[in-house]
């Protein structure tokens, strides 16, 4: 049962109807647009669902069903059934271009792959088109709804000898207008045309006396006369009673046409519902994408378990302007059957409301609805509605005594499957009065455990709900920092009306809100400010939440780059070793395969000395060539580093290394080196003395690669150049988890190779990201003694410090 019967029209579903009616095709959809109506039985309504939901699918697919020619074939059927009488051409030609679209639809659903719209293809079962019906309408009305010349032998005879009859009279007339036109008898731009079915000539009525015929008509004006010559006068009159047997054959053949077309009136009436099912359905369809709607997981009991639910028509208008509406999560069950709302003024409450009552009626009508796919409905078998003003000056009710009626019938009929939708509750009279009867009534909607939607203002009906088993309070969020709507339904708790604040915001005298605050009391005021404080700290939670969700999908997609570089590079570092190995197993057996060549030919000669010079060179050759290693240049005198013959003052160099520095002291087995004006800490075994002689030969040496050492200077061959440039800080502040790994393994082979005892990793603290790199890569090398934090006062846990061996 709906009530009341302004139903569909308070709740807009009279506008959902319109909408549907502008997408029909045909008048045979349009009339199942009004006969659509509430729906409670399940089973029925889950087959009217799921047509629709089917016939969306359809049209998603982009399959090439028919959509043209959707005729109502209803007026023509009805006089097909006369006896005696017989359809025009244009009935015909609409007769077969929606009998071949019925025919297309019945054979797409047949030749759909099997399990696919299941439901649709049911409503063709029993539908029938008769092909040989068909045939005998296309023989007479072509695809442009022309009568066909070859529609029976005598057509084709009597169509052949108009068209020759015309053409003789064409040219006998051209004649005439030629020697009128010569004598200056007719208007100037002058032609044959038709009146009263005959060829006529326009002639000026000042010589209508000199061309010999029958005048037929004048111009408005009586200056042109319309005359059939009296040489055209037989041909005219042949032309007429061929077109008269013509229209006789055509009668006969429309009139066989008609007699073979009654038999089939039944099956036809039949298919034309079909093809209006169709329209109906297809409109419903397009209409659930212009919603984006879906079809919901429908159970047999009352229930609404709706995500993301949005109101249909507030939906459309806004896309239209490109704007967007604040969907609704709502819930109702037999635990919480009935939402009491509350809020501001023009916070939503009512389009709240509405949207539940329009949203569950839609889908009660078999029309899906605009909520998420996860979404849960069910079945009610009455709504009730009692929204806005029903004052009746012939009734004598006023707008209570109106609200008052409604809520007798509620309590009347309402049960355990009815939804009562309640807009306002309890208004209309004096507010004491009015709260108490609401609650009152309220109680009892509960008691019959009716489901329901109630808004209000009244503070002992958001109590009730409190504290009221199947009753639940709702807000509609409110900004209290700036006084907006937010138009966002939240569950599980009352909301502020927010009038005092209001008040001021729009500038009422201060004066004048204080008095009011006195005057409602200090419990009601400090109530209103803790649902305010409420609703203050409930947006900065749900700020600060937003913000902390950011942060972890943030931390865990850095995590996750981390994890992948991570396991790339060990992939990396395995194939690598793994060439590596290959390489040098290879090179081995080569390297072994030439040192037992040349000591098999040293023995041959027998330790001779050329030979055995020759076959060290070969050897020596070899090494330079598959070792890519150059032989250790012959120096000049050296004395080897020993810490009791070095002294501050002494030239000395890295071991295998080109470059040279000044020895500045000696503390037991380790010496600080001055390089390039870099002091650095090296171990004695490291150093060789060089000498003078040595030192110009390695400054030769370094000025000839100056070129070739400016160009490897970043591969660490410039090993003074790298101490001077060398800090034991590396900033990596504002890095990318993989480029700071990167620069990591370069800083930390360059410190190794140089020597340098600690260093220190500036990451800064973060989400941790870099200081977990750091670490992590730090602790997988041999070389690094510990990793700890910075001092407090240097940096604390935003520095790393590393010490080497």
């Amino acid at each position: 049962m709906i009530y009341p019967n302004t139903f569909e029209q308070k709740i807009g579903f009279q506008q959902v109807r319109e909408r549907l009616t502008e997408l029909c095709l045909s008048a045979l959809g349009r009339q199942y647009v009004q006969k659509m109506q509430f729906q409670p039985r399940a089973d029925e309504l889950k087959k009217l669902l799921l047509q629709t939901d089917e016939f969306r699918q359809l049209l998603s697919s982009g399959a090439d069903f028919p959509s043209q020619y959707y005729h109502d074939a209803g007026p023509h059927l009805l006089r097909a059934q006369l006896p005696g009488a017989f359809l025009e051409v244009a009935a015909f030609y609409e007769l077969k271009m929606s009998l071949r679209t019925i025919r297309e639809a019945l054979t797409f659903f047949v030749q759909a792959p099997e399990g696919l719209y299941p439901t649709l293809r049911l409503l063709g079962i029993g539908v029938q088109a008769d092909r040989n019906l068909l045939v005998s309408l296309d023989k007479v009305v072509d695809d442009d709804g022309h009568v066909r010349d070859d529609a029976s032998p005598l057509l084709r005879q009597l169509r052949q000898e108009l068209i020759n009859r015309q053409g003789i009279l064409r040219r006998q007339i051209a004649d005439v207008l030629r020697r009128a036109r010569s004598e200056g008898w007719t208007p100037e731009g002058a032609e044959p045309t038709i009146r009263g079915g005959r060829l006529v000539l326009p002639v000026l009525a000042e010589h209508k006396r000199r061309v010999r015929g029958l005048i037929h008509d004048e111009s408005a004006t009586g200056q042109t006369v319309y005359i059939e010559p009296e040489a055209v006068f037989e041909l005219n009159n042949d032309i007429k009673d061929l077109e008269n047997a013509w229209h006789r054959e055509l009668v006969r053949i429309l009139i066989s046409l008609t007699d073979q077309l009654r038999p089939h009136i039944p099956d036809l009436r039949r298919a034309y519902q079909f093809l209006g099912l169709l329209d109906f359905i297809r409109a419903k369809a397009r209409f659930a994408q212009q919603l984006e709607a879906v079809l919901p997981k429908l159970g047999a009991r009352p229930l609404v378990k709706w995500q993301q639910a949005r109101h249909p028509l507030l939906y459309l208008n806004f896309k239209e302007q490109g704007r967007e509406v604040v969907p609704l999560d709502l819930e109702l069950n037999p635990e919480a059957r009935v939402l009491v709302i509350s809020g501001p003024n023009a916070g939503g409450k009512s389009v709240a409301l509405k949207t539940v009552g329009l949203v569950q009626y839609m889908l009660q009508c078999g029309l899906l609805i605009p909520v998420r796919e996860d979404s849960e409905a069910g079945v009610f078998d009455d709504i009730f509605l009692d929204i806005g003003d029903e004052q009746s000056l012939e009734n004598d009710l006023s707008t209570y005594s109106s609200h008052l009626t409604h809520m007798k019938q509620f309590l009347l009929l309402a049960n355990k499957r009815s939804l009562v939708l309640i807009d306002e509750f309890g208004t209309g009279t004096e507010p004491v009065l009015g709260g108490a009867i609401a609650e009152a009534v309220l109680s009892e909607l509960n008691r019959v455990r009716a489901f329901g939607v109630i808004t209000t203002h009244y503070t002992n009906l958001k109590n009730l709900a409190e504290r009221t088993p199947g009753l639940v309070n709702g807000a509609m969020r409110y900004d209290p920092k700036h006084l907006q709507p937010l138009y966002r339904l939240e569950t599980g708790k009352p909301g502020s009306s927010f009038a005092l604040e209001i008040a001021r915001k729009i500038g009422l005298p201060k004066n004048i809100v204080e008095r009011a605050s006195q005057l409602v009391g200090k419990e009601k005021v400090r109530y209103d400010r803790l649902l305010e404080e409420l609703e203050a700290e409930k947006a900065e939670l749900e700020k600060r939440t937003a913000e902390a969700e950011k942060n972890e999908r943030r931390m865990k997609k850095l995590a996750q780059e981390y994890q992948d570089l991570k396991n790339h590079l060990e992939e990396t570092r395995l194939d690598v070793i793994r060439e590596a190995k290959q390489k040098a197993k290879l090179l081995l057996k080569d390297t072994n395969a030439q040192i037992e060549a040349t000591i098999q030919e040293i023995r041959t000669a027998s330790a001779e000395k050329e030979q055995t010079k020759a076959a060290r060179q070969k050897l020596d050759a070899f090494v330079q060539k598959e070792l890519k290693q150059e032989l250790p240049k012959p120096r000049g005198t050296r004395e080897v580093a020993d810490p009791k013959a070095l002294k501050p003052g002494d030239k000395v160099a890295l071991i295998g290394q080109e470059g040279y520095g000044e020895l500045v002291s000696l503390k037991g087995n380790t010496a600080e080196v001055l390089f390039g004006g870099l002091k650095t800490i090296v171990k004695v075994a490291q150093l060789e003395k060089v000498t003078r002689s040595e030192i110009r030969e390695r400054e030769k040496e370094a000025a000839r690669k100056a070129p070739a050492a400016e160009a490897r200077a970043s591969s660490g061959l410039d090993v003074t150049g790298r101490m001077a440039g060398f800090s034991t800080t590396l900033d990596l502040r504002g890095e990318r988890a993989e480029d700071a790994l990167q620069r990591i393994m370069n800083y930390v082979d360059d410190a190794v190779m140089l020597g340098v005892p600690e260093l220190k990793f500036i990451h800064g603290r973060g989400n941790g990201v870099l200081r977990q790199v750091v670490r992590d890569y730090l602790h997988s090398q041999r070389s690094v003694v510990s990793v700890a934090d910075e001092h407090a006062d240097r940096g604390g846990d935003g520095v790393t410090v590393a010490v080497l061996k």
